[in-house]
C-alpha cells in the first residue's frame, strides 16, 4: 500500500516530517523544533489550557476550527490539518480582533495563560454559533487563570466573537478547504521502523493488518488519556497506531430506532447527536472535560479505555447500547455492559478494536436521567455518575436499567435495585427508598482520594431517588443546574 510521511499545513506552507519519535507531542515540536514559544506548558495533562492551539480540518466538506491541548496531543495526530498558534493571528502589525478585544478590555493578567485563552476565543469566533455569555464560559471552561476574575475576558469575547469574524482565515477559507482536501488523501501515513513507529492507517483493512503485525502497539483514539501516559507516567511508547484517519470509523447515522456512532467520532461531534436523545446527555457531554478535550477525545477511545470513572459508559449502558468490535474484516457485537470485565480489563480479543456503538433511542413512555457528581462542576472527574432508563405503563415501572460509574472497578448495572423497582408505582416514595436500600447488594464502592466509599453509597442512593422523583413528576426546582430540563418543565 502507498505510504507517506507526516504532512500538515503551517503558516501557508506544507510541512512534511519523515521521521519523529512516536511519543513526541505537538507542544514539544512547536516549542523545541519550530521554536514557537508563544504556546505555553502549564499542567501537561490537558487541564489548564495554557497550551491551547487550533487545528483546522476538513469535516464533511467544511473547514472546522478545533481548539486542542498541544501538551497531550501527539505530533502524528496533526496529519492532514492546519496548525494555528497564537503567533499566527496578528497580520501586518495589526492584532487579531480577539487579541485587540483582550487588550481593550484588560483581559490579560500575568500573560502565561493568555495565549491559550486567545486561541480558545479564536476557535469560538470561527465556530459559526451564536455567542452569548453561556457559550463563552463553555469555550473557556478548559482555560484556567489564577490571576483574577474572568469578567474582562468574557467581555472581550462578547465584543470580538459576535457575528462572522473578519480575518485572513475567513478570507482564505475556500483556498484552505482545497488544500486540506488535497491533504486528506487515501494513502497511509507511517513514520519509523518496525521497532519504533507512528502509523495512521486510512482503511480498516490496513488498520487490521497493522494490529496483526504489531500486537503490542498502542491503539490511539484522541489521546486525552494516552497523552498522560507519556507526560505523567513517562511511558516510552514506541509503537503507536492512530485511528483518526480511518474513514469508516467516523460514521454518524441516525436510524429509525437507534443512533450509530463510529469509534472515531469525537466527543464534540457526538454531543449534538446524544443531546437529541435526552437533555441530560447534553448536560453530561458539556461537562465532559473541556472544549479542547471534546475536540480530541473520541467515543471509541473513551469506551476502550475502560476507566471505572468514565462518564460515557454508564450512561450508554443504561440506554442499552451495543458495542461493535472489528478484526480483520470481521465484526462482533456485544452488549456494552458485558465489555467491562474487571478494572482496566475488557472483553477485547487479540486483534480486535472498538469499531462502533449502537445506541437505542428512547421510545414513548421511556424516561432517562443522568446525574454527575463531582467536586467541580465543569472539567472534573466524577465521584459518582448515575444513569437510569425507566419505561412506564399506567404509572408503573415495566422496564428499568440502572448503571453507575465510580462505584466499582468497572461501570456496571445495579441489577438488585432494578428488581426492586420492576412492577412498582413510580410515584411511591417507598419504592424509591427500597431501591436505594438495595444498592449495597450491587456495589462495594471505591474508596479513594476523590471520595470515600461511604460518601459514594450515600450519593448513589440520593441520585437514584432524585431521578425517580423527577420522572414521577415531583417538583425538584433549584436542585440541579440544568437549563434545558428546567425550561421544558416550565413549559409543561
Amino acid at each position: 500500500m502507498a505510504m507517506r510521511p507526516l504532512r500538515f499545513l503551517r503558516r501557508g506552507r506544507l510541512v512534511e516530517i519523515e521521521s519523529f519519535h512516536p511519543r513526541m507531542t505537538l507542544l514539544e515540536w512547536l516549542r523545541l523544533e519550530e521554536r514557537s514559544t508563544g504556546t505555553k506548558e502549564g499542567c501537561a495533562e490537558g487541564d489548564c489550557g495554557a497550551c491551547t492551539v487550533v487545528l483546522a480540518r476538513l469535516r464533511r466538506g467544511q473547514v472546522v476550527y478545533q481548539p486542542v491541548n498541544a501538551c497531550i496531543l501527539l505530533l502524528g495526530q496533526v496529519d492532514g490539518a492546519e496548525v494555528i498558534t497564537v503567533e499566527d493571528l496578528a497580520e501586518g502589525g495589526n492584532l487579531h480582533p480577539v487579541q485587540a478585544a483582550m487588550v481593550g478590555h484588560h483581559g490579560s493578567q500575568c500573560g502565561f495563560c493568555t495565549p491559550g485563552i486567545v486561541m480558545s476565543l479564536f476557535a469560538l469566533s470561527h465556530s459559526g454559533k451564536a455567542v452569548d455569555r453561556g457559550s463563552v464560559t463553555q469555550a473557556l471552561a478548559g482555560n484556567l487563570c489564577r490571576c483574577t476574575g474572568y469578567r474582562p475576558i468574557v467581555e472581550a469575547a462578547l465584543n470580538a466573537c459576535q457575528g462572522p469574524v473578519e480575518d485572513r482565515f475567513t478570507a482564505t477559507m475556500q483556498a484552505s478547504a482545497q488544500v486540506l482536501g488535497a491533504l486528506d488523501d487515501d494513502t497511509n501515513m507511517f513514520s519509523g521502523t518496525d521497532a519504533v513507529f507512528f502509523a495512521a492507517p486510512r482503511s480498516e483493512a490496513f488498520l487490521a493488518a497493522l494490529i496483526e503485525r504489531y500486537p503490542a502497539a498502542t491503539l490511539l483514539g484522541g489521546g486525552t488519556d494516552v497523552g498522560l501516559w507519556i507526560t505523567k507516567d513517562l511511558r516510552d511508547l514506541t509503537q503507536i497506531i492512530w485511528l483518526g484517519r480511518v474513514n469508516s470509523l467516523q460514521q454518524i447515522e441516525v436510524q429509525q430506532d437507534r443512533l450509530l456512532l463510529g469509534a472515531g467520532v469525537t466527543l464534540a461531534e457526538a454531543l449534538p447527536c446524544l443531546a437529541a436523545i435526552d437533555p441530560d446527555l447534553e448536560t453530561l457531554m458539556q461537562r465532559f472535560g473541556s472544549t479542547q478535550i471534546r475536540s480530541s477525545g473520541t467515543v471509541g477511545g473513551n469506551i476502550a479505555n475502560g476507566s471505572p470513572i468514565g462518564d460515557l459508559a454508564p450512561a450508554l449502558i443504561a440506554l442499552g447500547a451495543v458495542l461493535e468490535l472489528g478484526r480483520s474484516g470481521q465484526t462482533r457485537a456485544i452488549p456494552l455492559q458485558d465489555f467491562f470485565l474487571a478494572y482496566r480489563r475488557q472483553d477485547r480479543r487479540p486483534g480486535e478494536y472498538v469499531r462502533a456503538l449502537h445506541i437505542p433511542l428512547l421510545s414513548q413512555g421511556t424516561h432517562f436521567r443522568a446525574l454527575k457528581i463531582s467536586k467541580r462542576y465543569e472539567e472534573d472527574i466524577s465521584s459518582v455518575l448515575a444513569a437510569l432508563r425507566v419505561t412506564l405503563l399506567d404509572g408503573h415501572i415495566v422496564d428499568v436499567r440502572i448503571a453507575y460509574g465510580g462505584m466499582a472497578g468497572t461501570p456496571r448495572r445495579a441489577t438488585h435495585a432494578e428488581q426492586v423497582l420492576l412492577g412498582q408505582p413510580i410515584a411511591s416514595a417507598t419504592t424509591w427508598k427500597n431501591a436505594g436500600e438495595a444498592l449495597p447488594e450491587d456495589f462495594v464502592p471505591l474508596d479513594d482520594h476523590r471520595a470515600s466509599a461511604k460518601y459514594r453509597m450515600q450519593v448513589a442512593r440520593a441520585t437514584l431517588i432524585k431521578a425517580l422523583a423527577e420522572i414521577a413528576g415531583l417538583p425538584t426546582e433549584n436542585t440541579r443546574i440544568h437549563p434545558r430540563r428546567e425550561r421544558e418543565a416550565a413549559h409543561g
